[in-house]
């Protein structure tokens, strides 16, 4: 971290600019892995139609890409803390393009179970870009401002999970597909000449995604990007009048291990509304939709998480992010009660609303868990992405209660995820200060 000498006076303007570019292209990363995991929404429905699976098969495509996150998180942290930051971006985009690359084997031998060996990992270069770059935004500048930053580049990762979509849609799933019917009228040969051009159909998109990743990462090998010490001691904070207690052990610190558990219930909560907007919406006391009618409307969910990290992010250099947390999901808690008592159009915006609110929820959660971790930074920073299995878990709550109450009710759920979160923001990241 930054001193508070270093901090003060005049040569803060001089370090905001000298911590431009690294920003910029730190920025170029948030976008891409954003893209990549929205491109799983396309990936799920095309495999599906070519290996003709069930819905539990399918969903072994999320289920791999968050496992990843449970498994390589915590070795990733252990690695970054050892290569270094740049280091571990650099091995991070090499193993996303490596990833990706296999899904070309993949397509040839018509084979699910390679997609879902190249996905995993392709999700392990992401897992280890995220704890690489999301500490290092965190602590590229002025303490201070680190949730404010991290919001304005989780920004951009909104932004590619927004584009992602329709790209994919063009470019995979431009093949009509056929029905079970049709498939069933195909005689062997035909269905194996079938299976072999739909998974082809995704060679050439993820190819070029593999591109981009190496070009990326020989960009950042070849750029010299700065160097940021994390602290021995405890590290200077601005939430509280004290300082952290310094720990020898990660797990030491309380405020870590509550965040990760924020973190855990945040990511499943969203995953978890997620998964079930479309169907919601096509209940007939909400709004009746059709499922393609339905999928438009969560452009407007995903852009509401864009355009509400961008005000986040100015928000934060004014607010104390903690109270920020608190209030959001106060907020979004209310809007998952209305949806619950509610029906027709109010339920169905109520819902579509909370994209806005849950924008800053990821960064500000992560921020306030690593704050004050000094040299613990890095394994800290894993075991948060390490929590990102929530996604994998609390959906499955979800469904559990939506089969035996329905999925209105359901959503009891992750308001109990949000009454945490809240908690977290008002007390919870306090609970390791100690006082001066």
């Amino acid at each position: 971290m930054i001193s508070s000498s270093a901090r003060a006076g005049s040569r803060r303007p001089a370090m905001a600019r000298s911590y431009t570019t690294p920003l910029v292209i730190l920025t170029s990363l948030f976008f891409m892995w954003g893209f990549i995991t929205s491109l799983n929404d396309i990936l799920i429905p095309h495999l599906r139609a070519v290996f003709t699976l069930s819905y539990v098969q399918s969903m072994l495509i999320q289920f791999c890409f968050f496992g990843a996150y449970l498994i390589m998180s915590f070795p990733a942290g252990f690695l970054v803390e050892r290569l270094g930051y740049k280091a571990g971006i650099i091995l991070g985009l090499s193993t996303a393009g490596t990833g990706c690359l296999l899904f070309y084997p993949a397509a040839e031998h018509v084979s699910y179970p390679f997609f879902l060996g190249a996905l995993f990992v392709l999700a392990s270069g992401i897992t280890l870009l995220q704890v690489a770059a999301n500490p290092y935004v965190a602590i590229l500048g002025a303490p201070e401002l680190a949730s404010s930053r991290l919001n304005l580049t989780q920004a951009f990762n909104s932004l590619g999970t927004a584009l992602a979509p329709f790209f994919g849609s063009a470019l995979i799933l431009s093949v009509a597909i056929k029905t079970s019917e049709e498939l069933q009228k195909l005689n062997p040969s035909e269905l194996a000449s079938y299976g072999v051009s739909q998974a082809s159909a995704v060679q050439a998109p993820y190819i070029a995604l593999a591109v981009v990743f190496y070009v990326l990462a020989f960009a950042i090998a070849m750029l010299k990007l700065p160097t940021i010490a994390e602290p021995e001691a405890p590290a200077e904070v601005s939430e509280a009048h004290g300082v952290y207690r310094a720990h020898t052990n990660v797990w030491g610190y309380r405020h870590l291990v509550l965040g990760a558990l924020g973190i855990f219930l945040y990511v499943g909560a969203e995953v978890s509304i997620g998964s079930f907007l479309v169907n919601f919406m096509g209940q007939p006391q909400i709004a009746g939709l059709r499922e393609e009618m339905a999928a438009r409307y969560l452009s407007l969910y995903w852009g509401g998480a864009m355009v509400g990290r961008f005000v986040g992010s100015a928000l934060l250099s004014r607010i104390r992010p903690g109270y920020l947390l608190a209030f959001n999901a106060v907020v979004v808690g209310a809007l998952l009660v209305i949806a619950m008592l509610a029906s027709g159009a109010m339920a169905m915006w109520a819902v579509l609303a909370i994209g806005l609110f849950n924008s800053i929820m990821f960064p500000t959660i992560f921020t306030l868990a690593i704050d004050g971790l000094g040299k613990h930074t890095s394994e800290g920073s894993g075991i948060l992405c390490m929590a990102i299995v929530g996604g994998a878990i609390v959906p499955l709550i979800q469904g559990f209660m939506a089969d035996h109450i329905g999925i209105q009710l359901s959503f009891c759920v992750p308001v109990v995820c949000y009454l945490y979160i809240a908690w977290f923001g008002l007390k919870g990241h306090y609970a390791d200060f100690a006082a001066r």
